[in-house]
């Protein structure tokens, strides 16, 4: 059976990220889009997209994105933020004719946990249990919703 390449993503200034590569490895990381000195708002977005571009080079193909849809923000700035990446997300997506398609939050957590209200450090231990180190709990988020969207696209969940 062929593997599926999946790249799951927890949108936000520090962005969580994991791949699934045709050949079941996984990468993972977590990248900054914090803004930098001098530089104009839009600039944080243009580098998420030439670093989407760069991964996308780096593999064969993405077969599909999937994102943490996130539906509360704690302030305003965290959801303009998210509202930019998304935006620029699904229209690379489209450019690409990448699948895509937002899984929410809570049911990220119920799968890696049982908890669909579970914290950052419950997150952060769940995929400590499936013998991954992530730097941050945005990768930890990544990695879960990797998991969750393998076992969707084979049709487990």
């Amino acid at each position: 059976m062929k593997t599926t390449t999946i790249l799951a993503l927890d949108l936000g200034t520090q962005t969580g990220w994991a791949l699934v590569s045709r050949d079941g490895a996984i990468a993972s990381g977590s990248q900054s889009f914090k803004p930098q000195r001098f530089e104009g708002g839009g600039m944080r977005f243009l580098r998420f997209k030439r670093w989407l571009t760069d991964i996308k080079q780096c593999n064969d193909c993405i077969d599909l994105v999937v994102f943490e849809e996130v539906r509360r923000h704690a302030g305003v700035d965290a959801a303009h933020a998210y509202g930019g990446f998304m935006a620029h997300l699904t229209a690379w997506c489209e450019h690409h004719q990448i699948p895509y398609q937002g899984i929410p939050v809570g049911t990220i957590k119920k799968q890696a946990t049982g908890k669909g209200n579970a914290s950052k450090d419950d997150m952060v231990a769940a995929v400590r249990a499936r013998g991954h180190s992530p730097a941050d709990d945005n990768e930890a988020d990544a990695i879960a919703l990797l998991y969750l969207a393998r076992e969707m696209a084979e049709g487990e969940v």
